[in-house]
């Protein structure tokens, strides 16, 4: 089911177009990606989700129906630039937030001793923001972003300023959300937890969506048959096999074994692949080295911006 639908989203402001004909479809239940280069129109994209702003053309669809003010309160925003207010105390911030939210003080009290507890920041309630570690204020404002229990979240660069073992912790905590039912967007620039946490992505470049699709189909699009392979022998004797067929793009050696990267353009598959290297030498590993999404990014924007 889809949960949320963005139609030929058109935003521009004074001379400078942010949007061009933007449409995402987002299933619910699912992470999705929401990428592109500094600029491209992401942060737009979802202030205009969060009605912060409108789109001078298209619509908006939440749950099967047309978006509406009152949505609001079922989305939480973690916005890139954190928003607390640097001299309340922690505690009491929380509450207030809550609150607009739609919680009780009574809901709001309750859920915030979980979620302190859980996160290990108890003492912190007292303290003012001022006092804390721009990690430690990202881990209050996570809370205060899904407390209210959410049907949409939206993360926007959600790792910034963590260290690595409390940005696995937060990268842990998503997952939880989305396996309870949550629906999640996900902006950011780190390629490796898109691959991570990710579903679907979507690509804007310069206002234009330029690729969108489920991670794994998009990787496997971008196959270059490119291949490693660890073997024991000859390398003239694998040459002369491969008939000049086949690219070696790199070679090492080692002591037990050499390993090679292969590249070609022939319509074969993988078992033929290995079955012209077998005969010529002793084959240790062979795996076919599929695109990043770090590497399908730099390629679709590259191509995109020379067009």
């Amino acid at each position: 089911m889809t949960i949320f639908s963005a139609k030929n989203i058109v935003k521009n402001y004074a001379a400078h177009r942010a949007l061009s004909g933007v449409s995402i479809d987002i299933s619910e239940g699912s992470v999705f990606g929401l990428l592109g280069p500094n600029g491209a129109g992401k942060t737009t994209l979802i202030r205009i989700i969060n009605q912060i702003t409108a789109p001078d053309s298209g619509e908006l669809f939440f749950e099967g129906r047309k978006l509406v003010a009152s949505d609001v309160e079922k989305i939480g925003y973690l916005p890139e630039e954190r928003g607390l207010y640097k001299k309340m105390k922690v505690g009491d911030q929380a509450l207030y937030l809550a609150q607009l939210k739609g919680l009780s003080r009574r809901d709001a009290l309750k859920r915030l001793k979980y979620w302190f507890e859980k996160f290990e920041i108890q003492p912190w309630w007292d303290k003012k923001v001022m006092e804390l570690s721009k990690g430690m204020q990202q881990k209050v404002q996570f809370i205060c972003t899904v407390l209210h229990e959410p049907k949409l979240l939206i993360f926007d660069e959600p790792f910034s300023g963590f260290d690595p073992i409390n940005a696995n912790m937060l990268k842990e905590e998503i997952l939880e959300l989305k396996s309870k039912g949550s629906t999640i967007i996900f902006s950011t620039h780190n390629m490796a937890s898109v691959e991570e946490v990710c579903d679907n992505i979507a690509l804007i470049n310069k206002s234009h969506k330029i690729l969108d699709g489920q991670i794994d189909e998009i990787r496997d699009r971008f196959r270059t048959n490119t291949y490693e392979v660890k073997f024991k022998g000859e390398l003239s004797a694998l040459q002369q096999n491969l008939n000049g067929n086949i690219e070696i793009l790199d070679h090492a050696e080692a002591k037990r074994y050499n390993t090679i990267k292969l590249k070609h353009q022939l319509e074969i598959s993988n078992n033929e692949m290995i079955n012209l290297i077998a005969p010529a030498v002793d084959i240790v590993s062979f795996s076919e080295v599929i695109p990043s999404m770090n590497d399908v990014f730099i390629r679709v924007v590259k191509e995109a911006n020379q067009n």
